[in-house]
């Protein structure tokens, strides 16, 4: 090879890899305020209690703590024939989780037969969509 085609291969391979930078860079952050899946079905991974059923798993970005962060907007009703209280888990492929309980507390009682509790839970330091998520919904012992 001479001396011209090795500097052409270099030229050619360093616009590629910039290319190839910026295009990873450049993938579309939710607008704030704004609900959207959280991510595709297929990259939802979900135990859910047979007593349970998800009647709303979404996100959005909003203000929390100063900062735009995404948040899980989860809803989940009770199908079974007593009163229950859910334990959720959410975890990111990143590393981060979050989760709480469902109430939260148990002043007012369980959730009746039927009913649907909601609660949004935030994700300190993420303000995008995450990648693959696994969503566990448990019942806690009475």
């Amino acid at each position: 090879m001479n001396q011209s085609k090795i500097k052409f291969s270099w030229i050619l391979l360093i616009f590629a890899a910039g290319v190839l930078a910026l295009t990873g860079c450049m993938t579309a952050k939710p607008k704030p305020g704004e609900v959207f899946s959280c991510a595709k079905d297929s990259d939802v991974n979900k135990t859910i209690a047979p007593e349970a059923s998800l009647e709303n798993f979404s996100c959005v970005v909003k203000r929390w703590d100063g900062a735009n962060t995404l948040h899980f907007n989860v809803a989940v009703k009770n199908i079974s024939n007593e009163d229950q209280r859910f334990k959720v888990n959410i975890f990111l492929e990143n590393g981060k989780a979050v989760g709480g309980l469902l109430p939260r507390k148990t002043k007012k009682g369980l959730i009746k037969p039927g009913a649907v509790a909601e609660f949004t839970y935030p994700v300190k330091g993420v303000d995008y969509a995450p990648g693959k998520i696994d969503l566990f919904i448990k019942t806690m012992s009475k």
